[in-house]
């Protein structure tokens, strides 16, 4: 598993989890799939209803269709063409800022060494080998692409002594309410604000914290918030185990 970290303006860290080979070959494949059916029942379509100059020009849009397609949806759709959505994974710029027109036409120029002219070959090569898993057009565009929803994976040393704590009496028996990703959200924030002691986390812990506290219907407000999300984040693997 690759993990990306960049440090935003506001100097908070967000930390994401990079895609993998598999991921975007998945991806790609559900685009061309996509873009070979649409190519086809256009071209169908055009030859039942034109023909001679008119058919000549309807046939050159179409073509276009299999040229833009992925520069258009990653364009329109913040880095996400359909095949992207269906594997939930999206382009993202690896300095602070969102990606730019210009940026997702570098990668879509690129396309054409890192995919069909080397099959896909030097893509690969690259995705798999490099840090922040960048193809040719990543590292020309200075963006990269990663996982939408990241493995559960909690690792504190706090949350698997719990485990063998049998007297343990959680706190919020309504933890067990949240959802994964609720609880990835926690971890993850409490891990930067253990690396990055700063008051833009401080800030981003107190904001999590009433909206957990919201979430579970908390009555009593939490003296310290970090203290509160740890808690919660026990009950949860308590409740769950």
């Amino acid at each position: 598993m690759k993990i990306i970290e960049i440090k935003t303006t506001q100097n908070v860290v967000l930390q994401y989890e990079l895609a993998d080979l598999r991921e975007r070959i998945l991806a790609f494949l559900i685009d061309f799939t996509i873009v070979i059916f649409a190519i086809l029942i256009l071209s169908s379509l055009a030859s039942a209803i034109f023909s001679g100059t008119a058919l000549s020009v309807v046939m050159i849009l179409v073509f276009a269709v299999f040229i833009f397609y992925a520069l258009a949806f990653e364009t329109l759709n913040h880095g996400q063409s359909p095949g992207k959505i269906a594997m939930r994974i999206q382009v993202i710029k690896v300095t602070p800022g969102q990606p730019t027109f210009a940026d997702y036409a570098a990668r879509w120029v690129f396309r054409l060494v890192d995919v069909w002219f080397s099959l896909g070959g030097i893509a690969s090569i690259l995705i798999a080998s490099s840090s922040k898993s960048q193809r040719i057009g990543d590292i020309a565009a200075n963006t990269t692409v990663i996982k939408l929803t990241p493995r559960m994976d909690l690792n504190l040393k706090d949350i698997l002594d719990i485990h063998a704590q049998s007297s343990y009496t959680p706190q919020y028996t309504q933890a067990k309410q949240l959802h994964e990703e609720d609880v990835l959200l926690i971890n993850s924030a409490l891990t930067r604000y253990r690396r990055y002691r700063n008051a833009a986390h401080q800030d981003a812990i107190n904001q999590l914290a009433d909206k957990i506290a919201e979430i579970l219907r908390v009555e009593d407000e939490p003296r310290d918030n970090k203290v509160f999300l740890q808690t919660v984040l026990k009950d949860y693997v308590m409740l769950t185990r």
